[in-house]
C-alpha cells in the first residue's frame, strides 16, 4: 500500500480517537487536557478532511471507469465526463496531500509571543515599532486571532521603545514565526524639515508560547522580586509594588512586567515570557551545537538580520530572504500581510519537499 495512504489512515484513526476522548467527562472537566487534545485535533483536521475527499474521489474514479463499459452510449458519455472531472480533482488533491504530509514544526500550532523594539534611528525607530504593532494587530484580527499586550514602554515621540504581546489562535506561531529579525523603514520622518528620506529600524522576535510541560524550570533557577511601576502612564506608579521582575539565573534572561492590573497578573505574564525565552535559548543552543539549521524559520531569526524593507516613497515592501517585492506598502501596513506570509510559507514547503526528495 502507498506510504501516503498508510499515513492518512493513521491520521484518520488518531483524529477520530481524539474526538471520542474529548467527549469523556474526565477530559471535559480538565481544561488543560481538553485544550491540548483540541489543538492536536486541529493540526490533523486538514489531512483528515483531505483523506475523506480522497476516498470519495477514488470511489468516483473507479465507479465511472466501470460505467464506461456500459452498453448505453449516453451512460458511457456521462461516465467519461465524470471520470475526467474526478481524475483531474484527484490529481490536484494528491499534490495538496503531499504538502499536508510534509513534516510540520510541532510549534506551528502554538500561540506566540511577539516582541518589537525600536532600534536604529532613535525616535523614528520607536515610531516605526508602533507602526509594526498596528500592522500585526490588524493582520491578527483578519486571521481571527486575539492579541493581548504583555509589556510596553511608550516613546515620548510616539510608538514604543518596546512592546511585547501574545497572539492567540490556531497556527498563530506558524503565521508569525517569519517576522523575527530587523525590519528597515525608509521614509521622511515628521521631524525632518528638509524632506530627506531617512533609514530606521525596529527589531522583532517571535517565540512559540510553550506550555509548562514543554520546559521544566525549577523554582530555584528563578529570582523573583516586586517593585513599583515606573514610566509614563503606569496605573499603579508610586502606589503599590505591583511590578514584577524575574531573572532566570542560569542564563541571565530578565523580564520585567508592570502593565497588568495586579501583582498576580504581572507575575503570570512574566513567567509566561520567561518560559518562552528560556525555551528558545536552550533550543537555539542545542541546534547550534548540532550544527542544525532551523526549519521553522528562514534565516537565523537573529535581531540583526535585515529581513524586510518598507520603502514609503515608492510604496514598496521587499522581503530579502525570498526576493519578494510588492508595491503594496499602504495595504500591508493596514494588516494585509497575507501575500507576504503565504509566499514565505510556500517557500518553506518548497524547501521541505527538496529535503524530502534528497
Amino acid at each position: 500500500m502507498d506510504a501516503r495512504i498508510i499515513k492518512l489512515q493513521e491520521i484518520e484513526k488518531r483524529y477520530l480517537e481524539i474526538g471520542e476522548m474529548m467527549l469523556k467527562d474526565e477530559v471535559v472537566s480538565d481544561i488543560k487536557a481538553f485544550t491540548k487534545l483540541s489543538k492536536e485535533q486541529a493540526t490533523l483536521r486538514g489531512a483528515y478532511d483531505a483523506y475523506q475527499e480522497y476516498k470519495r474521489l477514488t470511489e468516483s474514479v473507479e465507479g465511472s471507469k466501470e460505467m464506461m463499459n456500459d452498453e448505453d452510449p449516453e451512460i458511457r458519455e456521462m461516465a467519461e465526463m465524470e471520470y475526467e472531472e474526478s481524475s483531474a480533482a484527484l490529481e490536484k488533491l494528491n499534490a495538496h496531500i503531499e504538502q499536508l504530509l510534509l513534516p510540520r514544526d510541532p510549534e506551528d500550532a502554538y500561540d506566540c509571543l511577539v516582541e518589537i523594539r525600536g532600534a536604529a534611528g532613535g525616535d523614528e525607530g520607536n515610531i516605526f515599532a508602533g507602526d509594526l504593532f498596528r500592522m500585526y494587530t490588524y493582520y491578527a484580527e483578519s486571521m481571527g486571532y486575539k492579541i493581548e499586550v504583555m509589556e510596553s514602554s511608550e516613546s515620548e515621540a510616539g510608538g514604543y521603545s518596546l512592546i511585547s504581546f501574545n497572539v492567540k489562535g490556531q497556527d498563530a506561531y506558524r503565521h508569525f514565526k517569519f517576522e523575527s529579525g530587523a525590519h528597515r523603514v525608509q521614509r521622511v520622518p515628521k521631524t525632518e524639515a528638509q524632506g530627506r528620506v531617512h533609514t530606521s529600524t525596529a527589531t522583532v522576535i517571535v517565540f512559540p508560547d510553550v506550555e509548562e510541560e514543554d520546559i521544566e524550570i525549577p523554582d530555584s533557577d528563578l529570582e523573583i522580586e516586586t517593585h513599583r511601576s515606573s514610566g509614563a502612564g503606569g496605573q499603579h506608579i508610586n502606589k503599590t509594588d505591583s511590578a514584577v521582575r524575574i531573572v532566570h539565573k542560569p542564563t541571565g534572561i530578565t523580564v520585567n512586567c508592570q502593565d497588568g492590573r495586579s501583582q498576580m497578573s504581572n507575575r503570570e505574564t512574566a513567567l509566561k515570557i520567561i518560559r518562552a525565552r528560556v525555551y528558545e535559548y536552550y533550543k537555539a543552543k542545542k541546534e547550534e551545537e548540532e550544527g542544525a539549521i532551523r526549519r521553522s524559520k528562514i534565516g537565523t531569526g537573529d535581531r540583526s538580520e535585515k529581513i524586510r524593507t518598507y520603502n514609503y516613497p515608492q510604496n514598496r515592501v521587499s522581503d530579502h530572504r525570498i526576493g519578494l517585492t510588492l508595491n503594496q506598502l499602504d495595504r500591508i501596513m493596514e494588516g494585509k500581510l497575507g501575500d507576504v506570509i503565504d509566499a514565505l510559507l510556500a517557500n518553506e514547503d518548497k524547501e521541505k519537499l527538496l529535503h524530502e526528495h534528497v
